[in-house]
């Protein structure tokens, strides 16, 4: 897997640019690069087996005070609706989750947009906003975006979503 690209760098460099402080996040070969960029910057990082684990923690962290994110894949909300609806929003949790999109250009499993084609749809449904970085978007727009989502979930005090592509072949990534 190679290093962070310059869109990839540019959403670390987002979250530094807001304070990020700690991020909680489920593995993925895909947002690797991600979490080892963030981990590089000294910025704590907490290892959640599961989805709705992430929320739970990156919840309590929020609740403390402190700046906190989750870094995971978009397929992973079919575990954290549960505690993104009943937990994250019911006790007014401000944090950012970035999650890495799948089953777009670049997707090699036949399967996975069953679940990540509805994602957007289904966290609306929860009142989650949901925002986007793509291949079109420059570094410079993942960089500011990241930095505002994260200040908006913060101020608003609720989760909201940004699903940004890594899979896609025009970003050299994979």
């Amino acid at each position: 897997m190679k290093e962070a690209n310059a869109h990839l760098k540019a959403l670390i460099e987002g979250l530094g640019d807001w304070g990020l402080e700690a991020f909680v996040y489920v593995p993925s070969s895909h947002s690797a690069p991600v979490i080892r960029g963030l981990e590089a910057r000294g910025v704590k990082a907490v290892m959640a087996n599961r989805e709705e684990e992430a929320v739970g923690i990156a919840g309590g962290m929020a609740l403390a005070g402190k700046k906190v994110a989750i870094v995971m894949q978009d397929n992973g909300f079919g575990n954290a609706l549960t505690a993104l609806g009943t937990f994250a929003n019911s006790y007014h949790t401000g944090f950012p989750i970035f999650a890495n999109t799948r089953g777009g250009l670049g997707e090699y499993n036949s399967m996975i947009h069953s679940i990540s084609e509805s994602v957007p749809d289904l966290l609306k449904r929860l009142s989650i906003r949901v925002e986007n970085l793509g291949v079109s978007d420059s570094p410079e727009v993942w960089r500011s975006s990241t930095h505002a989502v994260a200040k908006l979930a913060q101020i608003q005090r609720r989760p909201i979503v940004t699903l940004f592509e890594a899979l896609h072949p025009g970003l050299d990534i994979a």
